[in-house]
């Protein structure tokens, strides 16, 4: 099992600094978009596993030689029927840094949730002191404000698109309906979701460049894939109006939290530009190859890690 908490380890440093770097660094993700944020979400997943794994295996070495074997020893010795000292100080200090780091990770992953919840719970609250039901369109709220602001705001069934009078009046109604797909596709695919699990990762280690790295190129990679469905209703020249005008509402609000206070992050300079030039400039979409290759990395880098810790035996 020794061997098995090096390879956990080293899986851990290469999901930690190299891989993440260069796959942001990388030019094809915005060629397929949902291959890259597959691929995004097991180098998190993965190195999460992994560096719990890796601390799990080296602290139950002295306890068995393999995992299950491991945790009966460890078991036995809470129950008080072995001696603590078999283990020794290493080995005990590496399980209680298992043990903080699943515990911290989860609690994270829930205290997230509840500030973002909490956040959304305040937004709604303000939103009916400051917008109207929309009469053209369900789910629909619209602010009276100049500046052209649209974003959506989930909630489960209560999930709703809030438009500004100065969008509406800005926008054409070819315009405004890219705008609309686009906000719907958000959360018709659940990209909160995605935003979440990512912002917890971040917060629960803000020191580790995956967390960083993932959560801008999640954030990137949901508009653009909202983006090619809006581009299926809409033509290109339209979309490319409708961002920009929107973007440029962003900066005219005096209040940034108006739009993000649910949880979800408004649109960046870089990430705009990034948009535009992918459509103002786009580039053939991946081959079938290429992506069944990045989906096929994405299932080994789970499958590693859980083979390597479920699997009696295989290593020592």
């Amino acid at each position: 099992m020794l061997l098995t908490s090096y390879l956990l380890a080293a899986l851990a440093l290469v999901l930690a600094w190299p891989a993440p770097v260069m796959l942001s660094r990388a030019h094809w993700p915005a060629r397929s978009p949902f291959a890259a944020m597959v691929l995004w979400q097991s180098i998190a997943l993965a190195g999460g596993l992994s560096m719990i794994g890796a601390m799990l295996c080296y602290g139950l070495v002295p306890l068995g030689d393999n995992l299950p074997d491991g945790l009966r020893g460890l078991i036995r010795v809470l129950l008080g029927q072995e001696s603590l000292d078999s283990l020794g100080i290493l080995h005990a200090f590496a399980l209680s840094a298992a043990a903080l780091l699943s515990v911290h990770l989860v609690f994270t992953l829930w205290l997230t949730y509840f500030r973002i919840n909490r956040q959304r719970r305040r937004h709604r609250d303000m939103l009916h002191l400051l917008s109207s039901p929309s009469s053209e369109r369900p789910a629909t709220l619209v602010i009276d404000h100049e500046a052209p602001v649209a974003y959506c705001l989930p909630g489960g069934s209560r999930s709703v698109t809030v438009l500004s009078e100065g969008l509406m009046k800005l926008l054409s109604p070819t315009e405004l309906r890219a705008v609309l797909l686009h906000e719907e596709t958000h959360l018709a695919q659940r990209h909160h979701l995605l935003l979440w699990a990512f912002a917890a990762w971040r917060s629960a280690l803000p020191w580790l460049p995956t967390s960083k790295l993932a959560q801008r190129a999640v954030s990137s990679l949901i508009e653009i894939m909202a983006d090619d469905v809006a581009l299926r209703s809409v033509d290109k020249s339209t979309l490319v109006t409708a961002i920009a005008l929107v973007a440029s509402g962003a900066a005219q609000l005096p209040a940034a939290s108006l739009v993000s206070g649910g949880g979800e992050k408004i649109d960046t300079p870089t990430t705009t530009s990034a948009r535009l030039s992918r459509l103002l400039t786009p580039e053939p979409a991946l081959g079938a190859g290429f992506r069944s290759t990045v989906l096929a990395v994405a299932v080994l880098l789970m499958a590693v890690p859980t083979v390597l810790l479920l699997a009696p035996g295989l290593f020592g």
